[in-house]
């Protein structure tokens, strides 16, 4: 058994042992709490150029299968558990971790004390680290130095969104949607509504999206500080007024700062598929799956034109917004799960309800 390195730059260091890829991996640290799911975090692109930790002890005892995929090459730079599971044991089960993480070259860590990492984390804030191999070369303040003397990673959206418009043919509603690092839950969703998609990039201009003549927009989910889209940003505020929209985590945050809000980095970020969310419309409370990094100021709303939908109830950060004047919502939490609960799927149903309204009131100007 190989041994491996997980260097922090705060000169903490975990030994553990290696499998997945043999390369070395730099990336920020962040933790997931999800008790399953961990197929869904590994190729979920907001994860791009991080290592992720999953706090639950064991992970992998249900392998790898065909149909829980949310992107088909994974962005993630590393992958640490406590335990990982050697023969997998479910039906559908097709590849172990271990193989699938070595096909995609993604080096893993197991056998270290997550839950001292992931105290480090909520401590200090997500951390930049290193998997590398444990031999006598490794020089650990020179490792550190490089870490801490890396700049934060700003393209990550350019790296996971598609390089041109696909089709995902339906006979409902037509929707745009924008990718900026989207999961296939969310199209999977509009596809289950028999909705007409045309998925394009994150950079595609307001002009080339209202040409297709949308019923609805969607903004996907994503990696990454919304502040360094600003393509997206400039497109999403080209395309506010025109024609209904409804966007998720990343998506809800470029529509917000279009909207002229402001944004900020979370601690530690939201990573996982327990998180409770109040909508203060009805009162009712959901378990969220999310994962972001950055969110909402909710005073910044004051001078905007949105209101304050929903609240995280572990920290009382903006979950969710409603534009006062156009047909446009969207969530910071993800809706479609994938994965997580499904309590508020219903979300996709309110987005196709808005665009019948919409078309219903187009034909009565006609």
């Amino acid at each position: 058994m190989k041994k491996r390195l997980l260097i922090l730059e705060d000169g903490t260091v975990f030994t553990g042992t290696a499998f997945g890829s043999d390369r070395a991996s730099q990336g920020e640290v962040v933790f997931t709490t999800g008790m399953t799911g961990y197929q869904e975090s590994i190729s979920d692109p907001s994860f791009y150029g991080q290592i992720v930790t999953i706090t639950y002890p064991l992970v992998g005892n249900y392998g790898i299968n065909r149909d829980d995929f949310e992107s088909i090459t994974p962005a993630i730079r590393g992958f640490v558990v406590r335990e990982l599971a050697k023969t997998p044991s479910n039906f559908r089960c097709d590849l172990t971790v271990d193989d699938y993480l070595t096909s995609k070259d993604i080096p893993g860590i197991e056998g270290i004390d997550t839950r001292k990492l992931t105290r480090i984390i909520r401590s200090k804030g997500s951390v930049k680290a290193i998997l590398t191999a444990a031999d006598e070369e490794v020089n650990v303040d020179d490792i550190v130095a490089q870490l801490q003397a890396t700049p934060a990673i700003t393209h990550h959206v350019r790296e996971v969104s598609p390089k041109a418009a696909y089709p995902s043919p339906g006979r409902g509603k037509r929707v745009v949607l924008i990718d900026f690092g989207m999961k296939h839950g969310i199209l999977r969703e509009l596809n289950k509504r028999d909705c007409d998609v045309l998925v394009v990039p994150y950079n595609t201009p307001a002009e080339d999206i209202l040409a297709w003549h949308p019923d609805g927009i969607m903004l996907s989910n994503g990696p990454g500080n919304p502040e360094d889209v600003p393509e997206g940003i400039e497109t999403v505020r080209n395309l506010i007024g025109k024609v209904p929209m409804f966007g998720i985590c990343l998506g809800h945050q470029i529509f917000s700062l279009a909207c002229g809000a402001k944004s900020f980095k979370l601690p530690f970020g939201h990573r996982g598929g327990n998180h409770p969310v109040k909508d203060l419309r009805t009162g009712r409370t959901d378990i969220t799956s999310q994962n972001h990094g950055y969110a909402i100021d909710i005073d910044s709303l004051e001078a905007t034109d949105l209101e304050l939908t929903h609240i995280a109830l572990n920290d009382s950060t903006c979950e969710g917004v409603r534009h006062k004047k156009y047909p446009i919502f969207t969530v910071q939490y993800h809706p479609e799960a994938s994965p997580g609960p499904e309590d508020s799927n219903h979300l996709f149903d309110e987005f196709i309800e808005m665009m019948e309204v919409e078309a219903g009131k187009g034909k009565q100007h006609a």
